[in-house]
């Protein structure tokens, strides 16, 4: 299938996936603090300030075998994480950039570069509804909308709508 590049606005910028490192947990927690950022994505933790329940979280996503874990780099900079893990026997994508890196095409071009490296299909995925940035992403990559779910978001305080997206090529 034929993707559509990613509008890079700095051509300048160096757009990569690496391991996770360990200092690089420390940057994902300091995202995690953004509040605009935790509102877009719909997801926060119950107290998304307390250290333990973040390290107890990404412990359990790196130890576990059937994930795949990437840190986006951009220029040698920790700009986000990208994951996929095991719902059941569906694999699922998950990815969180600092808001810095919005609308540059950074999230876009980190997506791509995954979905090269995992190919297991299907692979679902599931965003806020008013999500656009993460809307435009899938549905260019071909994910297709496979129904809707109510979730209570910490984030929001409130139950929100999500949708479920599938890629099956």
């Amino acid at each position: 299938m034929s993707r559509p590049q990613a509008d890079v606005k700095e051509p300048s910028m160096e757009i990569t996936l690496r391991d996770v490192q360990a200092e690089d947990l420390d940057q994902f927690f300091a995202f995690q603090q953004d509040a605009d950022a935790a509102h877009m994505a719909g997801f926060a933790p119950t107290n998304p300030r307390d250290r333990s329940i973040f390290d107890h979280h990404w412990g359990e996503l790196l130890n576990d075998k059937r994930s795949l874990v990437r840190t986006i780099d951009v220029d040698g900079q920790a700009a986000g994480s990208i994951a996929v893990f095991r719902d059941g026997d569906i694999h699922e994508v998950m990815f969180w950039t600092d808001k810095q890196f919005w609308g540059n095409g950074v999230t876009t071009t980190a997506f791509d570069q995954f979905l090269e490296e995992f190919t297991e299909r299907p692979l679902r995925a599931r965003v806020v509804t008013d999500n656009v940035g993460t809307l435009k992403i899938l549905e260019s990559r071909g994910f297709t909308e496979i129904g809707e779910e109510q979730v209570f978001s910490n984030a929001r305080a409130q139950v929100i709508t999500e949708k479920l997206f599938e890629l099956t090529r």
